[in-house]
């Protein structure tokens, strides 16, 4: 793919391909739309510095009154009258992205307040039970130089015990959504796989990026588990997805 569009900024790592849920979100809907992209690779450490060299806003303010600086970060250099626009956070870029690129819908009409629902669910209930297991793997997984800059991530692995409660509670969240999820079938217009009957959607892309969290930094133990969760369901989903997984 020729690249006359979109910088995508996101963090380098050892696993066979990206991580991030957050940055694959962003990822998601440009390969869905079909928008000429590139990805530039920003280590941890350099993710402030860089980001201020090009004006992307913060992603937040901490109580002390500083800006944190945090992807995806996306550039867009078609921006109105010639300029480029530079955008952080996933919400903010996908809506951007909808309204500046609206064919492929990732929204179809009157769906964005619940699939917004949907994926603040997604992010803040469910991969809440996955924090104490994955974000120490994943430290893991940066390179060293990241892994010094961003020691809070360097917890040790959770133990036996601990972790099994964890997946356990994880696997508790993932029925809740399958129970969810299944209200659709029966519905002659739903393939029983993704949130909006039968096309992919945002909220399918949300969904499918802590699938691929999981499935990069864990793979042996935890997508082993999760792809067999719920009859195989949340293995479909990734299935369905798997043509928007490239890397540019």
């Amino acid at each position: 793919m020729a690249h006359h569009g979109i910088t995508l900024f996101d963090i380098p790592s050892t696993t066979p391909q990206p991580w991030a849920p957050n940055i694959w979100k962003i990822r998601f809907i440009l390969n869905y739309k079909r928008l000429p992209y590139r990805t530039t690779w920003v280590e941890f450490a350099d993710v402030e510095n860089t980001l201020r060299s090009i004006g992307a806003p913060p992603s937040s303010v901490r109580a002390d009154g500083r800006p944190v600086y945090s992807l995806p970060v996306i550039v867009d250099p078609r921006g109105a009258q010639g300029q480029p626009v530079v955008l952080s956070r996933a919400d903010v870029i996908a809506e951007y992205l909808e309204s500046t690129y609206p064919a492929r819908a990732i929204f179809p009409e009157g769906s964005r307040a619940l699939q917004s629902l949907f994926v603040h669910h997604v992010h803040e209930v469910l991969a809440k039970p996955l924090l104490p297991i994955l974000v120490p793997l994943s430290h893991q997984r940066l390179p060293e130089r990241s892994q010094a800059h961003y020691p809070a991530g360097g917890a040790p692995p959770l133990g036996g015990a601990e972790r099994e409660q964890a997946w356990r509670a994880a696997k508790d969240q993932f029925a809740f959504l399958a129970a969810l999820m299944d209200k659709n079938i029966g519905d002659p217009t739903c393939d029983g796989i993704v949130a909006m009957g039968r096309s992919v959607t945002y909220a399918d892309f949300a969904l499918c990026s802590v699938l691929i969290w999981i499935e990069q930094v864990s793979p042996r133990d935890g997508w082993a588990r999760v792809r067999s969760w719920n009859d195989g369901r949340w293995d479909r989903l990734r299935a369905k997805c798997r043509e928007y997984m490239d890397v540019y």
